[in-house]
């Protein structure tokens, strides 16, 4: 296969925020939310150069170690060949190290990045191609399913190839997101987790994940029950009491609350009613944020004028 043509002009790449696991639907259920990351990308004569403005713009790094540019670079040699430089500007609205799916967001960004600047790109790198190397980078699927496919999604690997299905969350779903000032290590709260859980356990988790299904996608009465978790929340409570401590709480109240992917964020599962005064109960140290649902993922869009 012949090298691949690069595009002259550059494209813009919208990728939402997300949520993984939904409390029982561990590394499997995905949640796309409506939280934004905007990217553009435009091939250069030669060099790298990174403008970041907003979440990260003072921490993330302006060179290839950046994840993104290390996402653009997987993308490109899968395409077939690499630009001589590339100019990447970064609009960064998902929170960083709270369970929201940034580092998805910024995976699946440069990935769906590279293909739209590649002429012929949809021809070499197809989408299930995409999620293949979304998960490839990030480890596991959740996140970066639903950030690329948007709404509700089920991931699962099948012979170490990445697989997902997208379903359409009920419409009368509000997600509410409580993130706090601090950040967790995903690799601190994975490290919590045991090597082996009880059987009960893991029983109550496979009837409430496939309730979960039910759940989100057409009775949302059901979703209390449904988001009971007895296979990591637990165990990742020491690394953040605080986010364990209002997720009790909010339950005790009828509230469906959980962590959001490795937390600290807590997302409640609010309706049209309720979210606004679910999202009174944050209380100090929360910023409570009532998000829309999520229908598109990734996206490439017209540049601004």
């Amino acid at each position: 296969m012949a090298g691949p043509a690069f595009r002259a002009a550059a494209v813009r790449v919208r990728v939402p925020a997300t949520s993984a696991n939904l409390g029982p639907g561990f590394d499997a259920l995905g949640l796309a939310l409506g939280l934004y990351d905007d990217v553009v990308v435009r091939v250069a004569d030669s060099g790298l150069h990174i403008d970041i403005a907003g979440e990260g713009s003072r921490t993330l790094p302006r060179d290839e170690s950046h994840l993104l540019v290390r996402s653009l670079r997987a993308a490109f040699a899968a395409l077939g060949g690499q630009p001589r430089g590339l100019e990447i500007v970064c609009a960064n609205r998902i929170p960083h190290g709270r369970g929201l799916g940034s580092s998805s967001a910024a995976i699946c960004a440069g990935i769906v990045a590279a293909r739209a600047v590649t002429i012929g790109g949809d021809s070499r790198l197809d989408d299930a191609a995409l999620l293949e190397l979304a998960t490839e980078i990030e480890g596991h699927p959740d996140n970066v399913a639903a950030c690329l496919l948007g709404g509700f999604t089920l991931s699962w690997m099948d012979r170490g190839a990445a697989r997902a299905i997208r379903l359409d969350p009920a419409r009368s779903i509000v997600p509410v997101v409580f993130v706090p000032g601090k950040p967790v290590l995903t690799e601190t709260a994975r490290g919590l987790l045991p090597r082996a859980v009880p059987h009960v356990d893991a029983a109550v988790n496979a009837g409430r994940a496939a309730l979960l299904v039910e759940a989100l996608t057409r009775r949302p009465e059901l979703l209390l029950p449904a988001t009971e978790d007895r296979l990591h929340q637990e165990y990742r409570a020491p690394a953040m009491p605080e986010s364990a401590a209002l997720v009790e709480r909010l339950r005790a109240d009828g509230i469906p609350a959980v962590i959001s992917g490795a937390g600290p964020t807590v997302l409640a599962l609010a309706d049209g009613d309720s979210a606004d005064k679910v999202a009174d109960l944050a209380g100090e140290g929360w910023a409570a944020n009532r998000l829309d649902l999520d229908s598109q993922g990734a996206c490439v869009l017209p540049l601004a004028p």
